[in-house]
């Protein structure tokens, strides 16, 4: 599920962003942060895996492309979330259960 926690979106503007992008997961707004609050995030984007009963597995990059704010590489080199979610999926301990993201601050996040 994909989390908008800027107030000042609007569902119309999610739903552009969806489109725009072609992304068809779910997506939730959380205007008040309980989920980013939850998932121990404060940047954009930032990932979070869960398990059934509510346990933070994993949260921080998707993968290393960005290795400062405006600074990319053109492409990936470690996937984080892939290997977090591979690691899960097989019954295993996530190796490196958090990660630095780089991104744009999420106002009022921690």
């Amino acid at each position: 599920t994909l989390v908008y926690p800027n107030a000042d979106d609007t569902v119309e503007e999610i739903q552009k962003h969806l489109q725009e992008y072609e992304l068809t997961c779910p997506a939730v707004r959380d205007p008040k942060h309980q989920l980013v609050q939850l998932a121990k995030v404060s940047v954009t984007p930032e990932a979070a895996v869960f398990d059934p009963s509510g346990k933070l597995l994993y949260h921080g990059r998707i993968d290393n492309r960005y290795v400062d704010f405006g600074q990319a590489r053109s492409e990936a080199t470690q996937h984080d979330l892939e290997k977090a979610v591979g690691a899960i999926l097989q019954g295993e301990s996530v190796k490196q259960p958090t990660t630095e993201a780089i991104g744009c601050s999420i106002a009022g996040a921690l």
